[in-house]
């Protein structure tokens, strides 16, 4: 039998794949962790794996490899989707490609299976992966091809004598380090909220909390002054902020293939670090730079949601936000409050707000006033020559 691994969640349609394909093909189930897993959780995804007939089960740790490789750079970009959305999800997808795709040509498999639909973004960013990285190994997947239903992967799993609890959950939910994605029947219409109940973190903790985030260099390095690996700071900062239920919304964006799409999210650490970040480069970069990495970030964001990211251009972006980052480097204070967190402030030996020079609105220090008659002078020479000519 040829060698064939599969992207395996433990869900009903990669449950299916595994043990439609296991007739064929001989089996290796796969599944990446980019965070939100627990040892319990993959243990059981593990067992799962073994009754659907597969042939081995690897779990790969890529929460790591998944900071470094993707988060590192959405947090010097101050990535956003649409203004809202951290890019949970997608930005996943790419690194389980990545990862699957590297574990299969490891092996030697001649077939990578995945689950995903045709109707969604999922099969795009795996498909585009795997036939760059792996032009010779075939993709399979069944669920699109065939067009299954749910009850029909259902009936078939009973018919092998698969039969486990495989009713769809009221909503639909995945964990990862930068978010969780909340998908439910209201994320399919336009005009309804997800009630609270829908979201995993519930409010537990009133009042305010401060907390302090530390960047060198643009990275998270430091946690109320606990140094740690930023995707442990990352990790840290949900368990604290998501007890006060902050980081809900809906995003609604254009889907890969062409259509809108909406879901709701709860991302704490991702938009708490986001906005302390970018409230530091407010400081500390030049408004050039500023100006440049706002629209430079937004492309890299876009492609990343679209599945360029072994693009060359994306190496190309990064290099330019990894330089952006040298005086990106001192403390944020953020107040944790229901619902909801403010930026207090920031205190950086980089701040560009720096007394020598002026206190604005107030006194200059650097200039005369003279000087400034003459720069005000020179600056509106453009305007009055065009009024001028034209009138």
């Amino acid at each position: 039998m040829k060698k064939l691994v599969i992207a395996y969640s433990g869900g009903l349609d990669t449950s299916y794949c595994a043990v439609s394909l296991s007739k064929e093909y001989d089996v290796h189930a796969v599944s990446v962790n980019t965070g939100g897993f627990t040892t319990e959780e993959i243990k059981h995804i593990e067992s799962n794996a073994y009754k659907m007939g597969v042939t081995t089960y690897k779990n790969i740790d890529a929460v790591a490899t998944f900071y470094n490789k993707v988060v590192k750079y959405l947090i010097f970009g101050n990535v956003l989707k649409n203004s809202t959305y951290p890019l949970s999800v997608s930005a996943e997808r790419i690194i389980q490609a990545i990862e699957i795709v590297e574990y299969a040509k490891s092996i030697g498999a001649e077939y990578i299976a995945h689950g995903s639909t045709g109707a969604g973004n999922d099969q795009v960013r795996f498909d585009m992966i795997f036939q760059t990285l792996a032009p010779g190994i075939k993709i399979i997947t069944p669920i699109r091809d065939q067009k299954l239903t749910r009850q029909e992967e259902i009936d078939y799993l009973k018919s092998e004598g698969i039969d486990m609890p495989w009713e769809k959950s009221k909503y639909s939910v995945n964990k990862g380090l930068w978010g969780t994605s909340v998908g439910g029947v209201e994320t399919l219409k336009s005009e309804l909220p997800l009630p609270s109940e829908a979201y995993p973190s519930q409010l537990e903790k009133e009042g305010e909390e401060k907390v302090t985030l530390t960047f060198k260099n643009g990275e998270f390095v430091a946690l109320n002054g606990q140094e740690n690996n930023p995707e442990v700071n990352i990790e840290n900062l949900n368990n604290i902020a998501s007890k006060f239920a902050i980081g809900r919304d809906i995003h609604v964006g254009d889907t890969i293939v062409g259509t809108k799409g909406r879901v709701g999210f709860e991302a704490a650490a991702a938009l708490i670090t986001v906005k302390a970040h970018h409230l530091l480069e407010k400081h500390t970069l030049t408004k050039w730079q500023l100006q440049h990495k706002e629209y430079l970030s937004s492309f890299y964001g876009m492609h990343l949601h679209e599945g360029q990211y072994l693009d060359p251009v994306m190496r190309d972006t990064e290099a330019f936000l990894q330089s952006s980052q040298k005086m990106v480097s001192g403390n944020v204070v953020v107040s944790l409050k229901p619902y909801h967190f403010s930026l207090d402030g920031i205190i950086s030996d980089h701040d560009l707000m720096s007394s020598a020079f002026s206190t604005y609105g107030e006194e200059n220090k650097a200039w005369t006033a003279d000087d400034a008659k003459g720069f005000i002078k020179i600056l509106g020479n453009q305007n009055k020559i065009y009024r001028q000519v034209n009138q």
